[in-house]
């Protein structure tokens, strides 16, 4: 069964407003898009849809924020790194405000618009940014959940949601705990260590490496600061090698956080599935993940070699 990310988000915004009256929400001008409408439809007292002025949107939010208001803000993840940055830096990280800022159509998930809409960066941003949570939903249940657990989060959290409808990986009784990564299939000989939609890329390169004999465990880093870096130690001492893989750069992302952490903790050899430092054209969003190297073939051919250089 397939759902999309995108949805799943709109009906936990929904249920939040429901359920607590200093939920607010504002979009620039993608509601639809972004599925924050489902909120705005029902609960338009709350809802604030700015226009295409991102940067002003976030400034909003920190004025909310500041006055008590639990603001979610929302437009695509390329437009909230490139147009928002400023405030999103200067206001909500520097003042360490209670927003939630929801980067939708993460990643290459936007395919047909091309590079001006793909977002293969922003990782890197938050991660950087001073007092950020950052979190990479893998399917529509874990989206739905993350939701959650960021409105009760007292602080600046990044959610990074996906446009695409991805195959459901978690059971509705699914509980999500932030800065905790998640062991989906266990293994011996390597860790495959994935985030958001890549999550089911490793669960069927587990299967591919399970068929020439080789036992991968996969492990779901939904939370890639603060990340999990006692559950990568231990999967990098039980296994002695990684593959990371992430819809993103090569530079500055998952894998960059993961080998940061065992850099410290316990060293071993770490393959980085990524977009390889090139901007993405547009195309169908399957085809897109084959072509610059995202698919589950891609992290069983990088897992052989990995497990060579132990």
């Amino acid at each position: 069964m397939k759902k999309s990310i995108r949805d799943a988000y709109g009906e936990a915004l929904l249920e939040l407003g429901r359920e607590n009256s200093e939920v607010v929400v504002l979009d620039a001008d993608v509601s639809g898009s972004t599925k924050s409408i489902t909120f705005g439809k029902e609960i338009p007292e709350r809802f604030f849809n700015v226009g295409v002025a991102e940067a002003n949107m976030a400034g909003m939010a920190a004025g909310f924020a500041a006055t008590g208001y639990i603001p979610f803000i929302n437009t695509f993840a390329a437009f909230m790194v490139l147009r928002a940055g400023d405030p999103i830096r200067s206001l909500i990280g520097y003042g360490k405000l209670n927003v939630k800022v929801a980067g939708a159509y993460a990643g290459m998930s936007d395919s047909y618009d091309g590079a001006t809409h793909h977002t293969l960066m922003d990782i890197a941003f938050f991660r950087a940014l001073q007092n950020f949570t950052v979190v990479s939903a893998a399917d529509a249940v874990q989206a739905k959940a993350a939701t959650k657990a960021a409105a009760f989060h007292n602080g600046p959290v990044y959610l990074r949601l996906s446009r695409a409808e991805v195959p459901v990986i978690y059971g509705e009784d699914y509980t999500f705990e932030l800065g905790k990564g998640e062991v989906l299939r266990e293994g011996n000989d390597v860790t495959l260590v994935a985030t958001g939609v890549m999550v089911q890329k490793a669960l069927e390169a587990h299967e591919l490496l399970k068929e020439k004999g080789i036992s991968a465990r996969v492990v779901n880093i939904h939370t890639i600061k603060p990340i999990d870096k006692d559950l990568l130690t231990k999967c990098a001492k039980e296994t002695g090698a990684i593959v990371t893989a992430e819809e993103h750069n090569i530079y500055g992302g998952l894998g960059g956080a993961v080998s940061e952490a065992l850099a410290e903790s316990c060293p071993v050899p770490i393959a980085i599935v990524g977009v390889k430092d090139v901007f993405a054209e547009s195309g169908d969003y399957e085809q897109l993940l084959e072509k610059y190297g995202l698919a589950a073939k891609n992290i069983l051919d990088e897992a052989c070699k990995v497990i060579k250089r132990k």
